[in-house]
């Protein structure tokens, strides 16, 4: 005869532990899919506020009522950066900044403190019966002032990367008495913190590389000449936060014969590497333009031929242009040759506006050119008109064609070509749409009225 074992409540005891073995394990896979769904969450950003605002909106409130970050600053403070509760965002609780304690967690007997100093990882199952008295430390203050604020029951305080590289401290929250955080829960934010302090180091080191890339640019872009009456204005414009820096570039000198050269160019790539390049074909560039007086073809054949070997560039597009004319009285004409570049914008005083379409060849460092080598083209440049040069960034767009982007451009173009060029400028990189990725190099060159 079998026996059915039954609890106080009457329910099986068999039953009973099924229920709870199988709690069990769909509370695991749920902790399990948390960490995957963060790691894979937080691999798509290079920007450390964003991936921290992404990291607190994927722990609230599926893992915690409240979860807020404190980082390491440069300057050596603790500073409160994201709080998100059950309404959100808090910006209440945020902004405020402490000295960061010296020393591996003396006198620190906060949990906060012994995450950042001491890398160490804290569970507070009942918050009320352990909280230590106010102004302990700084940081006590900070981390006990927030849970008494929030209504804490339990809380969990885990160092933000490994113990020799603390980038902060991540602390979550409940505050129902009834679901304390365990020892498993222990186990699955520690090692979110681990992976958010790589993720952190990482958007910290891409942060100071593209400073260096950015740093690079704008130093190669020289002043723009004043030749007579012709006008100039450029504009860089970074890609937006989040992407990386690529090699666009402008560049304007007068040449030995006294013609005006322009040029437009955009290495092939998005890194460090692409600006390092572009520097390299600046520099090249105006060694073999300055001194000669053919047409700008046989420049960037010369050019082409050198890339390969002097340089690191494996592909770029670029505009070289020579304006020919009395620099106080004209009249002036274009001369240029583009490598794959996307065509000159020319807007005419009667209110009309074109590309140059001509003078189109490969791009560089796609071999050397057969026959008579590069093509040139040759256009006047009517008194009052205007010519902009520019990169792809201007144009194109994920999701859209180059068409639709060229004619937006040519469309907003003129809607502002009477106004002052650098208005102009201003207002042609408006264009750029919300979606692009790629950074902006724009030249514009305004031949005076009769």
């Amino acid at each position: 005869m079998a026996l059915l074992f039954t609890d106080a409540t009457g329910e099986p005891r068999v039953h009973r532990e099924r229920t709870a073995r199988t709690r069990a394990l769909e509370d695991l896979n749920e902790r399990l899919s948390l960490v995957a769904e963060i790691t894979d969450v937080l691999g798509q950003t290079l920007e450390t506020d964003e991936a921290l605002a992404r990291l607190v909106r994927l722990l609230v409130p599926r893992l915690a009522d409240w979860a807020a970050v404190d980082l390491r600053t440069g300057s050596g403070e603790i500073h409160r950066v994201a709080v998100t509760g059950p309404g959100g965002r808090n910006a209440g609780f945020e902004g405020r900044r402490e000295p960061a304690p010296e020393g591996a967690g003396e006198g620190e007997d906060s949990p906060l403190g012994r995450a950042l100093t001491g890398g160490d990882s804290v569970l507070q199952e009942r918050v009320a019966a352990v909280l230590p008295a106010a102004g302990h430390s700084p940081l006590a203050a900070i981390h006990n002032g927030f849970l008494a604020a929030v209504g804490a029951s339990s809380a969990v305080t885990v160092p933000l990367g490994a113990r020799d590289r603390i980038t902060g401290a991540l602390t979550v929250v409940r505050t129902d008495p009834a679901h304390p955080f365990d020892e498993g829960d222990l186990v699955v934010v520690s090692d979110v913190g681990r992976r958010v302090g790589v993720v952190i180091d990482n958007t910290r080191r891409y942060g100071r590389q593209r400073a260096v890339a950015e740093a690079m640019q704008r130093n190669l872009l020289a002043p723009l000449p004043r030749p007579g009456h012709l006008r100039l204005a450029a504009r860089y414009q970074p890609a937006p936060a989040g992407s990386q820096v690529g090699g666009d570039w402008y560049d304007a000198f007068t040449l030995k014969d006294g013609a005006l050269a322009l040029v437009i160019g955009d290495v092939v790539g998005h890194d460090l590497t692409a600006a390092a390049g572009m520097a390299q074909l600046h520099g090249i560039l105006r060694s073999l333009a300055w001194d000669h007086t053919g047409p700008p073809g046989a420049v960037v054949d010369r050019l082409d031929a050198a890339m390969p070997v002097i340089t690191t560039v494996p592909l770029a597009t670029l505009i070289l242009a020579r304006v020919e004319g009395d620099p106080d009285t004209g009249p002036w004409t274009l001369h240029w040759t583009s490598a794959g570049h996307p065509p000159p914008l020319l807007l005419s005083p009667d209110g009309t506006a074109c590309y140059l379409e001509a003078g189109q060849g490969l791009l560089l460092g796609t071999g050397p050119a057969t026959g008579a080598g590069r093509p040139d083209a040759m256009h006047p440049l009517d008194p009052g008109s205007t010519l902009l040069l520019y990169t792809d960034g201007l144009v194109e767009t994920p999701g859209s064609d180059l068409d639709t982007g060229l004619d937006r451009l040519r469309r907003h173009a003129l809607a502002h070509a009477s106004e002052p060029l650098d208005t102009l400028c201003d207002r042609v990189l408006a264009v750029v749409p919300p979606g692009s990725t790629d950074d902006v190099a724009l030249l514009a060159l305004r031949v005076p009225p009769p």
